[in-house]
């Protein structure tokens, strides 16, 4: 009896044992997926902000928790089964897949940069009420419009896991890649919108800080209200960028591969045309490297591979443009100007009361001290 116990007591410990060696397998795959779509999740969080333009303060966070449901609900419940599927059975078409996906990075980057040197944006539709905010309406609207958008980022940081999983280790069980990209569903999301959060509420963090007593408070808020602009627009730069550079470099890599021996065209003259380009992009990465040497010579190589990268992403993007703007099709999710020029105004709003809230407090130092529970005037730090 008691021999039968150890032994099954034995038999836990070794399920242990796998199950640790399972979950550091898991992490460690879906940290190197997760890595590998970097520059797709860059894109997405810029992208993400301007869907607020027109809403009320206290309806952002209620929005941004709708559209991240949404989105992962279109990671795990539509695109982890057709991926897993995909890989499973045809692994060989994850390449053509991401091309079509690195062209829709590229056309978003090229319309981004059409809007910047035309002046012309694209502008939503919108039903405001009448102090200029959402309406319920316009809401939902606005929200399927980011889960739609999301939907197709969701799906190319889906299949660049997907692709890395499959590299890393092609004998991986089907439900091993399920579990890994579930992970990697999970932590983008939070990731992305997360962050998103945190951007979106940095100027009402700023205002609360500006109504603070403390001298050093109000600083830190006045400078967190005014830097929301500047944040933005830089948040919109390195969007575009990311779109190009991640948007060309998967591209030039999908056709390396459809054109590589193993690949869908490999071994047939198409395939060596398809082989060709970052074959001699990376020939210019490596000269760079060697010349240059060292850790410099690697960031010099990486440099020129980025910059040829986003070059071919504006000009994949800038025919994707024309063919669609022949044919009458236009837009794209819109301009990050006008995320822009939101929390702009806000941050102006914002920063005007605190600036009338100093005034009236310097006006009538008794009764701002008694509504704000505060002490005497001469009591406050900042006096």
């Amino acid at each position: 009896m008691a021999a039968g116990l150890f032994a099954l007591l034995d038999d836990v410990a070794a399920l242990a044992r796998i199950a640790a060696a399972s979950v550091d397998d898991v992490g460690a795959a879906a940290g190197r997926a997760s890595a590998k779509a970097a520059g797709v999740v860059v894109d997405d969080t810029a992208v993400t902000p301007q869907y607020l333009h027109g809403s009320a303060a206290e309806r952002e966070l209620p929005i941004i928790k709708k559209i991240a449901i949404g989105s992962l609900r279109n990671k795990l419940l539509f695109i982890l089964p057709a991926a897993v599927l995909l890989g499973q059975f045809l692994p060989e078409l994850l390449p053509v897949i991401l091309i079509f996906g690195g062209g829709f990075l590229a056309y978003e980057g090229a319309h981004k940069v059409w809007e910047k040197v035309s002046g012309h944006h694209t502008e939503a539709e919108e039903d405001v009420s009448p102090q200029g905010e959402f309406t319920p309406e316009h809401e939902q609207r606005t929200i399927a419009q980011a889960v739609r958008t999301d939907f197709i980022l969701s799906a190319e940081i889906m299949v660049i896991a997907l692709k890395e999983v499959v590299g890393s280790d092609p004998d991986a069980s089907i439900w091993m890649r399920a579990i890994v990209l579930a992970v990697v569903a999970i932590m983008i999301t939070v990731l992305v919108y997360g962050v998103v959060a945190l951007i979106v509420k940095m100027d009402d963090v700023g205002l609360h800080l500006t109504l603070k007593s403390s001298a050093a408070a109000q600083r830190v808020g006045h400078a967190l209200v005014g830097a929301m602009p500047r944040l933005l627009a830089a948040i919109s730069l390195i969007g575009t960028l990311a779109m190009l550079w991640v948007g060309g470099h998967i591209f030039l890599v999908s056709l390396y591969e459809i054109g590589d021996d193993g690949g869908l065209l490999g071994g047939t003259a198409l395939g060596d045309v398809l082989h060709a380009p970052y074959d001699l992009v990376h020939h210019w990465e490596e000269a760079v490297h060697d010349a240059v040497g060292g850790a410099l010579g690697s960031l010099a190589g990486w440099v020129v591979n980025t910059l040829v990268s986003a070059v071919v992403g504006l000009v994949v993007g800038g025919i994707v443009l024309a063919v669609l703007h022949a044919f009458g099709i236009g837009g794209g999710h819109g301009s990050g100007d006008h995320a822009e020029e939101h929390t702009g105004d806000r941050a102006g709003d914002h920063t005007g009361d605190a600036v009338d809230h100093a005034v009236d407090h310097a006006a009538d130092p008794a009764e701002a001290g008694a509504e704000g529970g505060q002490g005497p005037v001469e009591d406050s730090p900042n006096r």
